[in-house]
């Protein structure tokens, strides 16, 4: 039987079937591994379930020739935290869990869009404060969403839920920033990043993570948006530069953010904490049981068909 490390605690389901299929060691933290547990993982382990912060990289690879793990199955649709070159050149096999994901995460984006347009934070925060004196016909006012534009970049999977939802929903035009154009039942226009920033009056990012989109939006990205314009990040942290954003937040250069994702997560930008107009989430998009376990039961087929020898469902390398 295959000896598999999942590298977090994980939903009872998800745990159930890969005990089934593997001799099995479940590491009771909740922070990520350190460097030196995974490489230790390589040299003893068959495979591994690893998830977000367990940074798999080129220097711990090296480590080895052929280490004896040769399948990782990464938990999580995003997994820019593995060096995937670096394991296709050591024989390593990488999977993800896309499609799970997809839903869960677009209904995040869409309450980080309402909390932030509408307030909804300051108001929950005035409640229990016990500082709230009662309706009145100027309090709080924020901005109405229905009829409004919507900038989407990265219009993969996530993106395109969240647009579907705008433009259905709420009557929203959908703008799009992507490397190629998408085919979508919606009317959908895709332009330059930059255009798309000027004209959208909340700024939704949906693209994967990795390298190349890096502070992808930048201090440019964030003034080319509107005074009352929203930016919300359910992607990955690093694709906004939070320094910038803060800067852009305290100098009213845009109307609010709602983030679900941080650039040094879990550590949060100080600027962020004390601003009433940005709505902050520990990082919820996936957070619900069935989305856990369908996450966890696709990373457990993912290791059993590289085991029975067949084509991975989800390989990434």
């Amino acid at each position: 039987m295959k000896r598999v490390l999942i590298s977090r605690p994980m939903p009872p389901q998800t745990l159930a079937a890969a005990e089934e299929l593997f001799d099995v060691e479940v590491r009771r933290s909740n922070k990520p591994m350190t460097a030196g547990e995974i490489r230790a993982g390589f040299a003893v382990y068959d495979g591994m379930m690893v998830t977000l912060g367990d940074v798999i990289s080129a220097d711990i690879l090296a480590d080895f020739g052929r280490p004896r793990c040769r399948m990782v199955a990464n938990f999580g649709v995003g997994f820019n935290h593995i060096d995937v070159k670096a394991c296709a050149g050591h024989g390593v096999t990488v999977s993800n869990t896309p499609g799970a994901v997809t839903d869960a995460t677009a209904d995040i984006a869409m309450t980080l869009m309402l909390m932030t347009a509408r307030r909804a934070g300051e108001g929950e925060r005035l409640v229990r404060s016990g500082a709230w004196e009662g309706w009145h016909p100027t309090q709080l006012l924020g901005l109405h969403l229905s009829g409004r534009t919507v900038g989407i970049v990265g219009m993969g999977r996530i993106g395109q839920a969240v647009a579907r939802r705008c433009h259905f929903g709420f009557g929203m035009d959908v703008l799009y920033a992507n490397r190629s154009e998408k085919t979508v039942d919606f009317p959908a226009q895709q332009m330059p990043l930059t255009e798309v920033a000027a004209k959208a009056d909340v700024l939704v990012v949906t693209a994967p993570g990795g390298p190349e989109t890096e502070h992808l939006i930048d201090a440019a990205v964030l003034e080319a948006m509107q005074g009352h314009a929203i930016l919300v990040n359910v992607a990955r942290g690093n694709i906004v530069d939070e320094a910038a954003l803060v800067a852009a937040l305290q100098s009213g250069a845009i109307g609010g953010a709602g983030l679900d994702v941080y650039e040094h997560e879990p550590k949060v930008s100080p600027g962020l904490l004390k601003m009433e107009h940005v709505t902050l989430l520990p990082h919820l998009g996936t957070s619900s049981l069935e989305v856990r376990e369908d996450m966890g039961l696709m990373a457990v087929s993912n290791l059993r068909a590289y085991f029975a020898g067949e084509e991975v469902p989800n390989k990434v390398a």
